[in-house]
């Protein structure tokens, strides 16, 4: 076999020839190529061109063969392109713009999917930065254009990424479950961008939309998307209920403490938890203290009645029934006396219709919440992004649909 014949199978890149080699001090080895191709083609467009001229020596790194780096070496041509003007050629085996072939981009942009950016740099001996760098191109290159086509259901929540209030906006698919869209900001005019990038006839498509109940996206949904369903999340409207229980519980002990009254004292302390669980989750000793409760503070124990009801409440599948039994809790909670609790359920009534959609349709926002999760891992993994842009194009790698199937070494049967 001919060395030229080796080195071409081990480069293993179609379209282009081996044409010489040459080891550098250190061992590094560089692979003389060139396009397989005799008239050569634009590097934007990709349109066959006549040749300008000629570029110098170049070199693209290259996936390591054993403990040798190798690099692609090759002296790029410019083309005289009818459409685009003076354009540096295109290569089979990278981008003219990059350091970099296509395969060691994929290689590097698969290790940042499974661990942090700092082992990358120190398995791959490129540069933090350029990790980086590289992750972004990748992204822009693999992820799926199609990706704002057909959306039906979408979720949309904030993520806070920096401290001083730095948020990113990120727009799910419930259907496809993956992120479709994520930018700078937590606004309606966020939003407003996000509805503009799909246009009047995509927008109309949408049918129904996860928020929680903060108010920043309203006004461009409503503005957007007239037609389609709001629908509140359970476990925000549930949580609207248990901040109340704990700020009840918290007036309480102050009240008992200023009246000394150490019976009330000893009922209320570290009940909190035991206040926040759910009936079915309490243990016997649990329970002990929750009947302590009821019999020593009885605002306390109504509380804990109207948190466990509207958790009732929407558990009903039927829609009537629903919203029967949310409205005869807004009612029973007006008249509670307990004032964070009636400031819940004004909130309810003004927002009655997206809490009882939940009912109707099951959806939750649980999808973006569990994906803000994972984004939290990747951005502790960093120890923090400087930059918004670099945290989003690894949210897309990791959740954006993005499948990466390096070439990797596999055993062949004996």
């Amino acid at each position: 076999m001919r060395a030229t014949t080796l080195l071409r199978r081990l480069v293993d890149v179609t379209a282009t020839r081996v044409t010489g080699v040459r080891f550098f001090t250190g061992g590094t080895l560089s692979v003389e190529v060139a396009p397989l191709w005799r008239k050569p083609r634009c590097g934007v467009c990709g349109h066959r061109a006549p040749i300008y001229d000629r570029r110098p020596l170049r070199w693209w790194r290259h996936l390591v063969v054993g403990a040798r780096v190798v690099l692609l070496a090759y002296a790029p041509r410019r083309v005289q392109c009818r459409r685009c003007g003076v354009r540096t050629e295109q290569v089979p085996w990278g981008a003219t713009a990059s350091r970099f072939s296509w395969a060691f981009e994929e290689w590097v942009a698969y290790l940042a999917q499974i661990t942090d950016q700092t082992h990358v740099h120190k398995l791959t001996g490129v540069a933090w930065v350029t990790v980086g760098q590289i992750i972004e191109r990748v992204v822009q290159r693999r992820l799926s254009p199609d990706r704002l086509v057909n959306l039906r259901r979408i979720g949309i929540d904030e993520f806070s990424y920096r401290k001083r209030h730095r948020y990113l906006t990120i727009v799910v698919d419930h259907d496809r479950r993956r992120v479709v869209w994520a930018a700078e900001g937590r606004n309606a005019e966020t939003l407003r961008a996000f509805f503009r990038e799909l246009g009047p006839q995509t927008c109309a498509a949408v049918e129904l939309v996860s928020i929680d109940m903060a108010g920043g996206y309203k006004k461009a949904i409503a503005e957007f998307l007239p037609t389609a369903q709001v629908i509140y999340d359970r476990f925000h409207v549930q949580r609207l209920a248990g901040d109340a229980l704990d700020a009840v519980r918290r007036s309480l002990v102050r009240e008992a403490a200023a009246a000394e009254d150490d019976d009330e004292s000893q009922a209320i302390k570290k009940t909190r938890w035991v206040l926040l669980k759910g009936w079915h989750r309490l243990d016997a000793e649990e329970r002990a203290r929750l009947h302590e409760v009821q019999r020593i503070n009885r605002p306390l124990y109504r509380g804990y009645l109207l948190k466990e009801t509207l958790a009732g409440a929407l558990d009903y599948r039927q829609p009537v029934r629903a919203e029967k039994a949310l409205k005869s809790w807004i009612a029973w909670a007006c008249r509670s006396r307990l004032q964070p609790f009636v400031r819940v359920a004004r909130t309810l009534r003004a927002h009655f219709d997206g809490v009882l959609a939940y009912i109707r349709h099951r959806l939750t926002n649980g999808l973006a919440e569990g994906l803000n999760n994972k984004l939290r891992i990747i951005s502790r993994r960093a120890y923090g992004f400087h930059s918004a842009d670099a945290l989003i194009a690894m949210l897309f790698l990791n959740s954006g649909g993005i499948e990466l199937s390096p070439r990797l070494p596999r055993p062949t049967p004996c």
